[in-house]
């Protein structure tokens, strides 16, 4: 039977931590790999000369790697899963390591019924566990006491007392061989005095364990179930043999997911799973101890055939896999799920049987989420979710309103999500929000609560009715006020717990609307997911930062909408780095237009223009959102200029200040003389984006206004005197003051640091002014023209205002003129922020070719230029930059040096030379070299690999060019 591949996600619940996770991604040097029946199996290039043999058996999961790691699973194993899953080839024939591996594993499954079948001294063991129930009496007999006490004398004094009184108890307790009840003990201390309603907790949690010490005080009249329930409360161990020994359960379990918790130096895993068959809800537990992290017996979002055997007790949760068969299989629709009523009766009956429940399993059937953090199923009915899980923006992203099942531990806080199912997928639930809301409302009568915080010394409790709600509850206290108030305490919340029901007039949020393109590539989806997960992708936070935006861009040159549950963290992303939202608003789909409506600061997303087709309805204008308006407003530009400047006129006096401004950006398409009036008059615009983005364009529309208004000015102050002997030289006479007029015009107020106002008046002039002036009126080119500045007074403010001008202009010949003059030795050099500003406009060849020509002479400007340069970088740049690399990492005297260049190739290198950089890497690992230099190397070889795929994933279908050489 073939083995079904797992998802991404399922192997993401495998990793011991995020480091492990992260290192398994840079996992990818795999020289061979297969399967062996159920075992996976993989030889992995290391540091040292062998490689590591790593095999995962996926019946289990189980792991084996020659790596030194103490982790389990470690990178490896999870780097070779990841491989799998993600389509890599495992079709080598398996080695003799992999069969050893299953051959051991399979004799220790047939020994294990026969380990710890030693000889046991019936006596002895009976006097060991006599002895143990009596230290065990006497610890229950001092907890009454002590709980008594805390009633009696009033918990208003439980708020300065602190931790210690619980830590004294716990104590005692832990001695009398009762851990489990010295836990409940100790997490007081963590309740007394601590958030809103602390005394109802309080008093509610003591009320539980006065009603486990009556328990304890009738174990032998007990049940047995409830006996065993009792006795596990206390702390009393049950051998796993034990549990081994008992009727198994043979069913197809559905894993639903898991939860880690930390509690004191333990990690605590709980797994929940729910058979096909049995309709059983099952627990398994694992534990860690600090720096480890717990086994993984199952993968979330798996089905097992498997058999197991629970833990003796009145509602029967816990339970041990006795043997599993075959391999897990994706779960695509858990199955039975139920409505909200029929979950809280599950809820309601575990809770009557066990009444120290604080949790429970429901698998919900067709639940939508609530605009006010509930969930709401088809009969129109509701739960809350809990604390820190109720804005589910994970749900509403992947569901996009539509009912889907979810399943999840309830509580009287709430609903705390595991995982939910979407058109047949594993949608995993995030860890809680930090800060996520108040916890639940009181749960305990205001009059008993009263009593308890002044003290039944002051304040018996006699009463022999107690009101729940709509109810009264009828008692019969035994005379001992403390005891009588405890006990009602617990009778009063067990019946409050076990009796909630789901509430109504909750509605669910409406449905997101259909797309209407098609999606990404799924690998390209995948990788998008490692990218918005920390530490996912390779290098640190500002390159993975870096690595989405080239993403980001291809996949909108593509084409399609990302993967709905990756939205709210790219929203996020483009929250955080506004750069980047223009490519998100193409990719994100309608689904991620119908997300950001809900939450103030996602908004931004609606500004930006769709990549989906707008529709072509003029009602756009009208009723769209401000990205769909701005769609509408570009593309009728391309079509029909005059109408779209129409359109935009007609509702220029109501628009916003943030959409005058981006519509006025729209305007550069098309542009032309017929848009000068209506730009000229945004110069008087409040908004400063407005004006600026006006003045943007008419500086590059050739015969603007603002151009002839700025050519009469610089005219008058640049003249060219032709002398019959000699150099012909230049006359200036610059604007004396700034006028109304200049500042209208775009003129700054703020001179640059150490520039005189008349030269700062005549450097913005010249800088407003066409270029094709200067050479037209002096019939010269732009060399010559910038060489007549050469000594003159005025040469600083000239030669600014022409590189300004060249800069807004985007005039190549210019810029290469200015860039000539300015490397000669005599020349006043340009400001360093222009200069590299001109750089940006010399042709790539040309500016690669400086580069690489800096590069080679070891000039400190090489890395100043590759930072500049704009795109993908040429071949001879790109080789040069391999070269110094090779040279550096073996003669650099700074090894920080080394490092900047590879930070600088990783995101600019043609992502094609990552196997020429990784051969690169791997000679430098086998000579005798510092690590911190071959490191970064290393670093530039997983990042440009990272990139070779992310890009080939995203390659158009209709290019025919070599997936990944350029970007």
């Amino acid at each position: 039977m073939p083995v079904e591949l797992w998802s991404t996600a399922q192997i993401d619940a495998l990793a011991p931590d995020a480091s492990s996770l992260k290192g398994a991604r840079g996992v990818n040097q795999w020289l061979e790999a297969g399967l062996l029946d159920e075992v996976l199996w993989g030889l992995c290039k290391g540091s040292g000369q062998k490689p590591y043999q790593v095999c995962v058996d996926l019946a289990g999961p189980a792991y084996r790697c020659s790596c030194p790691s103490r982790k389990f699973p470690c990178k490896h194993a999870l780097g070779l899963l990841l491989y799998w899953a993600g389509g890599g080839p495992v079709e080598a024939p398996a080695p003799a390591f992999a069969g050893e591996w299953q051959a051991a594993r399979a004799a220790r499954a047939t020994a294990a019924p026969a380990r710890g079948a030693g000889t046991v001294d019936p006596a002895a063991a009976e006097k060991r566990a006599r002895q143990r129930a009596d230290r065990v009496a006497a610890g229950m007999a001092e907890l009454r006491r002590w709980l008594d006490d805390q009633v009696q004398q009033g918990l208003a004094g439980a708020e300065q007392a602190g931790r210690r009184p619980y830590e004294a108890m716990a104590a005692r307790l832990v001695d009398a061989q009762a851990p489990a009840a010295a836990s409940a003990v100790r997490r007081l201390g963590g309740v007394a005095g601590i958030g809103p309603h602390w005394a109802d907790r309080l008093l509610g949690e003591l009320a539980l364990l006065r009603l486990l010490v009556a328990g304890h005080e009738r174990l032998g009249a007990l049940p047995p179930a409830l006996a065993a329930t009792v006795r596990s409360r206390i702390g009393f161990p049950v051998a796993n043999q034990d549990v081994l020994a008992t009727a198994e359960v043979r069913d197809l379990w559905q894993v639903l997911g898991q939860i880690d918790s930390e509690e004191g130096a333990i990690t605590t895993r709980r797994t929940w799973l729910l058979g096909v068959g049995s309709g059983r809800f099952a627990l398994l537990l694992s534990f860690a101890a600090p720096g480890q992290s717990p086994a993984a017996e199952v993968v979330p979002g798996t089905a097992i055939e498997a058999a197991l055997c629970f833990y003796p007790g009145a509602a029967p949760l816990r339970a041990l896999v006795k043997e599993q068969f075959g391999t897990p299989r994706p779960l695509t629709a858990p199955a039975p799920a139920a409505g909200l009523r029929a979950a809280l009766a599950g809820w309601s009956s575990t809770l009557a049987a066990e009444p120290w429940r604080h949790d429970a399993p429901v698998l919900l059937a067709d639940v939508v989420p609530g605009a006010d953090g509930f969930l709401v199923d088809a009969a129109g009915e509701s739960l809350p979710l809990a604390p820190g899980h109720r804005e589910p923006w994970w749900l509403l992203a992947a569901a996009g309103g539509s009912p889907a099942t979810v399943a999840g531990e309830w509580s009287p806080s709430g609903l705390r999500p595991l995982a939910a199912w979407v058109d047949g997928n594993y949608v995993p639930a995030p860890p809680p929000a930090p800060g996520g809301g108040g916890g639940r409302g009181p749960e305990l009568p205001a009059d008993l609560l009263a009593a308890a915080l002044v003290g039944t010394a002051r304040r018996p409790w006699t009463s022999p009715g107690l009101h729940v709600g709509d109810r009264v509850l009828s008692l019969a206290p035994a005379g001992a006020p403390a005891a009588d108030l405890l006990e009602a305490a617990a009778t009063a919340l067990t019946y409050r717990r076990a009796g909630v029901t789901p509430s109504s007039g909750h509605a669910p949020v409406p449905s997101a609307p259909a797309e209407t393109g098609p999606p990404l590539p799924a690998a390209a989806g995948a990788r998008l997911r490692r990218l918005l997960t920390d530490g996912g992708a390779p290098g640190g936070a500002q390159q993975a930062q870096e690595l989405l935006a080239q993403w980001l861009t291809a996949a909108a040159r593509h084409g399609g909408f990302v993967p709905p549950e990756s939205l709210p963290a790219l929203l996020d992303a483009g929250r955080r780095n506004g750069a980047v939202r223009p490519a998100i608003g193409r990719v994100a789909g309608r689904r991620g237009d119908w997300l950001a409506a809900m939450r103030a600061d996602w908004r931004w997303l609606r500004d930006e223009a769709p990549g989906a087709a707008t529709p072509s309805d003029p009602q756009v204008w009208e009723t769209g959102t401000g990205g769909e308006r701005l769609a509408h407003l570009t593309r009728l530009r391309g079509t029909d200029p005059a109408a779209a400047l129409a359109l935009l006129e007609s509702t220029w006096q109501t628009e916003t200040p943030e959409d005058r401004t981006r519509f006025v950006d729209a305007i550069g398409t098309g542009l032309s003389l017929a848009d000068d009036a209506f730009l000229d008059r945004a110069l008087d615009d409040r908004r400063k984006g407005v004006r600026e983005a006006a003045l943007d364009l008419l500086r590059r529309l050739p015969g603007s206004s603002l151009g002839r208004r700025m050519t009469t000015r610089a005219t008058a102050a640049v003249r060219l005197e032709r002398r019959t002997l000699g150099r012909d030289r230049l006359v200036v006479g610059p604007p004396a003051e700034l006028t109304t007029e200049l500042r209208r015009d775009g003129v700054g107020a703020q001179p640059a640091h150490g520039t005189g106002v008349q030269a700062w008046l005549l450097e913005e002039v010249v800088a407003g002014t066409p270029l094709t002036i200067w050479t037209d009126a002096f019939g010269r080119s732009p060399a010559a023209v910038v060489d007549l500045a050469r000594g003159h007074d005025w040469e600083t403010p000239l030669l600014h205002g022409w590189a300004k001008a060249a800069i807004m202009q985007a005039d190549s010949a210019w810029a290469a003129a200015l860039v000539d003059n300015d490397t000669r030795g005599s020349a006043t050099g340009l400001r360093e922020a222009v200069r590299w500003d001109l750089h940006l406009l010399l042709p790539p060849a040309d500016l690669a070719r400086i580069a690489a020509d800096f590069l080679r002479r070891e000039d400190h400007l090489a890395h100043r230029l590759l930072a500049v340069h704009p795109g993908a970088w040429p071949d001879e740049l790109a080789v040069a930059v391999v070269e110094t690399i090779a040279h550096r990492v073996r003669a650099d005297k700074h090894s920080w040096q080394l490092a900047e260049l590879c930070r600088a190739a990783a995101m600019a290198m043609p992502p094609g030379y990552a196997a020429q950089v990784a051969r690169l890497a791997e000679q430098l690992d086998q000579q005798p070299a510092d690590p911190s230099r071959v490191r970064p190397v290393a670093e530039l070889a997983r990042i440009l690999a990272f990139r070779h795929e992310m890009l080939r994933e995203l390659r158009p279908p209709e290019s025919e060019v070599e997936p990944g050489s350029r970007t």
